[in-house]
């Protein structure tokens, strides 16, 4: 993994001091190239096992937590279906394997457990159908590149599990990462209303 150097302060990121729909995109975007100078995008690609990682089944033991009993054997027999079903059922295994990770420090409420099926389309009052991440029960403050890398990881995985072959698999997550920063680009210039 590269070398991250220190993130910029609040004072040297006067964007951070404003409420986002009050800046203009042209701001956000050249506030975002400089952090991209101190947390390049290749950094935030690499991933290295630890030597000191979590034990992943007791993470997933730890979250059984608060759930009902007699449901948590029937949580665990779907997770063993298919590596996409395991992940689907453990985002506390992968929060932990990215705390570890270089974040350009940007926290938001993250859904948490942003993958592809957590999406739908939704009717609004105006009778006009959006589509938006519909399973907030993992939401946690977080980087917002967890989100991402969940929901493009997804992909790959979805991509397996229906017989897919590597190469569809990584053309569906570099489509999905592509749509998601084109996308956010557009919400950047929009009011809160509008987005």
């Amino acid at each position: 993994m590269g070398k991250v150097t220190r993130l910029p302060t609040r004072t040297e990121m006067p964007e951070t001091k404003r409420p986002a729909h009050s800046v203009p995109a042209d701001d956000l975007v050249a506030a975002g190239k400089r952090l991209r100078d101190t947390v390049p995008r290749s950094s935030l690609g690499v991933w290295k096992h630890r030597k000191e990682r979590d034990d992943p089944l007791e993470l997933l033991h730890a979250s059984d937590a608060g759930r009902i009993p007699g449901l948590i054997p029937i949580r665990y027999g779907r997770m063993l279906q298919t590596p996409f079903t395991f992940y689907r059922g453990a985002a506390s295994v992968q929060a932990a394997d990215l705390a570890a990770g270089p974040s350009t420090g940007i926290r938001v409420q993250a859904c948490g457990d942003c993958h592809l099926l957590n999406f739908g389309g939704f009717a609004t009052p105006e009778r006009n159908i959006v589509f938006d991440i519909n399973d907030f029960d993992e939401t946690l403050p977080a980087p917002w590149e967890w989100d991402v890398k969940r929901l493009v990881a997804s992909f790959v995985l979805a991509a397996r599990a229906n017989g897919l072959s590597g190469s569809a698999g990584r053309d569906a997550a570099v489509t999905c990462a592509c749509s998601y920063r084109e996308r956010l680009r557009d919400v950047a210039a929009m009011s809160p209303l509008e987005a």
